[in-house]
């Protein structure tokens, strides 16, 4: 059997907010990486939903990721400085900038542990996963035995 949603009217589906939200895009320094909202995969396995956050050059402290009520928030903030002096100590050149982006998923009720959600960061992708509750899993179609 197949997971088709149409079967469960009732139950919204994670990828909807996902396409018809707005996103913001900020703004950042001529000198940043023209960085702004960072692209987002999104995968649903039986087990779970898998996101993938492309944010090459960040840290793992950057990141803040959290759950209220049933809104995943996925956040970064980084801030870097440059200075050029000359050789007597005064400043011939002084930049920061400051990158951040805020994303936010609503995920469906009662059909996700929140208590089980994780995250890792490796090669330039933040990696979250966001486990199902036994309700939410597709199910295999049962054979009903006639008598």
């Amino acid at each position: 059997m197949k997971n088709d949603r149409s079967l469960f009217p009732a139950i919204p589906s994670f990828f909807d907010d996902m396409l018809t939200r707005d996103w913001f895009n900020w703004p950042v320094s001529q000198h940043s990486n023209n960085w702004s909202v960072p692209a987002v995969n999104v995968k649903e396995t039986n087990d779970s939903f898998e996101l993938e956050v492309a944010a090459p050059g960040m840290n793992k402290q950057d990141f803040k990721v959290e759950l209220d009520n049933n809104l995943l928030v996925v956040s970064a903030q980084k801030g870097n400085n440059y200075e050029e002096q000359d050789e007597k100590g005064n400043f011939a050149r002084r930049e920061f900038n400051y990158q951040s982006f805020s994303r936010s998923f609503n995920l469906p009720e009662r059909l996700v542990k929140g208590e089980e959600i994780s995250a890792r960061y490796q090669d330039g992708i933040l990696h979250i996963s966001v486990p199902k509750t036994d309700e939410a899993k597709v199910k295999p179609a049962k054979q009903i035995e006639i008598h």
